[in-house]
């Protein structure tokens, strides 16, 4: 599980890297991380199920709380404040009633939720990449392109 956590974060933040220089390796490589999170994902499933503890529904008021995280901390802020502005230690004290919940159950669904969240976004994140991609063409295309154009100024 450390593991796959470990490889989600990693590729989406090596991905981010590469996208200067390869539209290509930015997309496998954020498509991995989306790949190592549904792996976190299952076992989390499988924690939960192995010890006979619940799975709370999407809908449950439980789940619905830890989504409107982000929702409750902007209406919250006076000033245009990003969940992103804050450092680790602050978004994790947003998180801290789930996060340090003395239920086990607790803990693990509210990650869930989070694995969902990181999911979706990284699934609209993939949307945009493939679009651009297909639209634009990769790295090397748009150099060949510039260079074609640079050739016939000669």
């Amino acid at each position: 599980m450390i593991q796959a956590a470990r490889s989600g974060r990693q590729n989406i933040a090596e991905g981010s890297r590469s996208a200067a220089t390869s539209s290509q390796t930015e997309l496998r490589l954020v498509n991995v991380a989306r790949s190592s999170l549904e792996e976190l994902l299952l076992d989390f499933e499988d924690y939960l199920r192995h010890r006979h503890l619940a799975l709370w529904a999407p809908s449950s008021r439980e789940a619905s709380a830890v989504r409107e995280v982000p929702h409750r901390f902007r209406r919250d802020q006076s000033d245009q404040t990003d969940l992103t502005d804050l450092a680790d230690s602050e978004r994790w004290a947003l998180y801290v009633p789930w996060l340090e919940h003395e239920s086990p159950e607790v803990r693990a669904n509210a990650i869930i939720c989070l694995i969902h969240q990181a999911n979706y976004l990284l699934d609209r994140q993939i949307a945009a990449l493939e679009k651009a991609f297909v639209e634009e063409g990769g790295y090397s295309e748009q150099l060949a392109a510039a260079r074609l154009v640079a050739r016939e100024r000669q």
